[in-house]
């Protein structure tokens, strides 16, 4: 059963101008070195970091308001699975938070847009 939804769209741009401001700082701050690595690795790579920036925030909003209390950024890991599929994985007090449920994500970006949306669902008893 779902729980909560959270959706998140962000100009590239944004993102693009924090990477050149603040480089190694920002992407340390809010993206584990797995997504750095893998992002770094694509012709665009501020497209893919936005829309990873804009799963993690759909994410924060299907924890609840409060939810940025005590959670990193790097708590929010979103990756892609064997089959190329975007996950998330949790960590440290964003695991808390998620109380056994499960979390889906999609992530999409146009040249100007990257948008997420997440999904988080309730344990079955």
């Amino acid at each position: 059963m779902v729980k909560a939804v959270g959706i998140d769209i962000i100009e590239i741009s944004r993102i693009r101008q924090a990477i050149e401001r603040w480089g190694d700082r920002f992407l340390h701050r809010v993206f584990t070195p797995w997504e750095i690595s893998y992002c770094s690795e694509k012709v665009f790579p501020e497209y893919s970091f936005a829309a990873r920036f804009a799963a993690k925030e759909a994410v924060f909003k299907t924890l609840g308001s409060s939810a940025r209390s005590g959670i990193k950024w790097t708590s929010i890991e979103i990756f892609n699975d064997r089959n190329g599929q975007p996950s998330v994985r949790l960590g440290g007090k964003a695991k808390e938070k998620l109380d056994g449920g499960a979390v889906l994500i999609s992530m999409s970006h146009s040249h100007t847009y990257a948008v997420a949306q997440a999904v988080l669902l309730e344990t079955s008893n």
